[in-house]
């Protein structure tokens, strides 16, 4: 009778008291990530967690936001991202998050910073509103060794590529990721990249490319890149699948079969798309790749050369027939510090605005000018519509936006840094019909966090960490444009990172919740 007097005055924990939550979603169309179709439900988090879900999960609650008539999906996972060096231009990564994008890969083509345990450490305590992965770069590998020299690596430098290697899959890199067309990648031999993804591959790390070619040898640098994954053993990742230049339009044909015999054959490929029909990258890939050696005061100094300079314009102007066009105007400057007109306007047009003749060789020497100055990034228009979405249908393909941390009215960049998940949902799911939605978000969340072993990151699950989306299906729509970049994305009406909401009402609140996630190799 004693016990029963004392149970009435102090229940036991949990018997009378109903656990709380620190945020419930409720009434939302949930989908999952997982590709299956949407259904009613309620979504409870806690200490970051996702802690139930169901139609009947009611929790008292911190705070509750109603997605009645919204779509409730894992927050989208851009696999495919240049941050290096922009991380604290916008630490709210307005950018991304207006995608509706909880976290990114970094590291890609080949570029990274070299010291991934002090990168990882860094970006946890600067606190972006995105989560970061990161892989290690061959090119910054390969430059701290041995510089950008057009040479083999010796033995020596190779056992210290390796080491750099080693050190970095053990402090959190997922992978590892090559440049081919930029130096010094691609003065690199296939061994050598074979040797150092078997290191990655030690630590069930993945090897992403930037393939050797795009355009003409594209199924020779497909080739290439299945057999580093065949004979490293090591899961192969290609960078922006596509088909560059007029000439080549329709080759999706041949490319994507390519991918597909591959994984019957056993090899884990996986590719990742921007869906645009221009690609960006420095104006520099119109010059031929041994003139690039050595850095820019070496660079300088050859294009100062009569005898060279002509053999770079009868280069360019190759390329430029090979394409079946008269003139540069399919390359416009992006971003070029010494003279900001420059932006937004294609070498054509910077060739006349010079004074120069309207003539395809005259249009090179003005590249040549430009990077006597330093070079300048660019937006190449020379894709295919048709192959953008033959590449779409692809189920093993996820979505990329290739792009750094935007600026508003820095430059004029390429508008897949604010846009490329809502022109996805916009235009190829709502208007066009290429994919289901299901399936686009599958695409965004559950196979990026498979294919870059992002273990409680991609799905709608309990015990999941909570990186979630709110979205209008209907007004979700990319605003940026070729001719006008600088616009965030609209129809995410909620973007909640890590269990703190941090896009509320279409508003980023100021909350930076985002953390460094590390790679399978990583002890921590």
């Amino acid at each position: 009778m004693k016990w029963f007097f004392i149970l009435l005055l102090f229940p036991l924990a949990g018997l009378s008291q109903k656990e709380t939550c620190d945020l419930l979603i409720i009434n939302g169309k949930i989908i999952d990530g997982t590709g299956n179709s949407w259904y009613y439900g309620n979504v409870a988090i806690k200490n970051g967690k996702i802690i139930k879900m169901g139609r009947d999960v009611s929790f008292p609650a911190i705070k509750t936001i109603d997605a009645k008539g919204l779509i409730v999906s894992p927050g989208f996972i851009d696999v495919h991202t240049h941050l290096e060096g922009d991380e604290e231009k916008d630490p709210m990564t307005q950018s991304f998050i207006y995608d509706g994008v909880t976290t990114c890969i970094s590291g890609n083509c080949g570029a990274s910073n070299v010291d991934i345990g002090k990168y990882l450490r860094w970006v946890d305590s600067l606190k972006l509103s995105i989560n970061i992965a990161t892989l290690i770069g061959h090119n910054d590998v390969r430059k701290a060794v041995m510089g950008r020299a057009n040479r083999e690596a010796t033995a020596e430098e190779m056992k210290q590529m390796e080491a750099i290697m080693d050190k970095a899959m053990k402090e959190g890199a997922v992978g590892l990721s090559t440049g081919l067309i930029y130096i010094p990648g691609t003065y690199t031999k296939t061994p050598e990249i074979v040797s150092l993804a078997k290191v990655a591959a030690r630590y069930n790390g993945i090897y992403a490319s930037h393939m050797r070619d795009e355009g003409d040898s594209v199924t020779y640098a497909i080739q290439e890149a299945l057999t580093i994954g065949r004979e490293a053993n090591i899961p192969v990742e290609i960078s922006h699948f596509k088909l560059s230049g007029q000439q080549n339009w329709g080759r999706s044909r041949e490319t994507v079969p390519m991918i597909e015999a591959a994984r019957k054959e056993g090899i884990e490929v996986t590719i990742d798309q921007y869906p645009y029909t221009a690609s960006s990258t420095s104006i520099s890939t119109l010059i031929p790749d041994e003139i690039l050696a050595d850095g820019q005061d070496s660079i300088k100094a050859r294009l100062q050369r009569p005898a060279v300079r002509k053999y770079v314009i009868r280069s360019m102007l190759e390329r430029l027939k090979k394409r079946k066009l008269k003139h540069f105007g399919y390359a416009v400057v992006a971003n070029y510090t010494p003279d900001p007109s420059y932006n937004g306007k294609s070498i054509e047009q910077i060739n006349l605005m010079k004074g120069r003749k309207h003539k395809a060789a005259d249009e090179a020497l003005t590249v040549i000018d430009i990077m006597m100055n330093g070079g300048a990034s660019a937006v190449f228009h020379g894709m295919s519509e048709d192959d953008v979405k033959r590449i779409m249908k692809y189920p093993f393909n996820m979505f990329a936006s290739d792009a750094s941390i935007r600026v508003l009215n820095s430059g004029v960049p390429h508008p897949r840094g604010y846009g490329t998940n809502a022109r996805v949902l916009s235009k190829y799911v709502r208007e066009e019909k290429v994919l289901s939605l299901e399936e686009a978000i599958r695409r965004m969340t559950s196979l990026p966090a498979q294919t870059f072993q992002l273990k409680d990151r991609g799905l709608l699950k309990e015990g999941m960490a909570a990186d979630i989306v709110i979205f209008n299906e209907n007004e979700v729509k990319d605003i940026s444009t070729f001719e006008k970049p600088h616009a965030y994305s609209k129809g995410f009406r909620y973007v909640i990172v890590n269990g703190i909401v941090t896009v509320e009402n279409e508003k980023h609140n100021g909350n930076r919740a985002g953390i460094a996630l590390f790679g399978p190799g990583s002890a921590k």
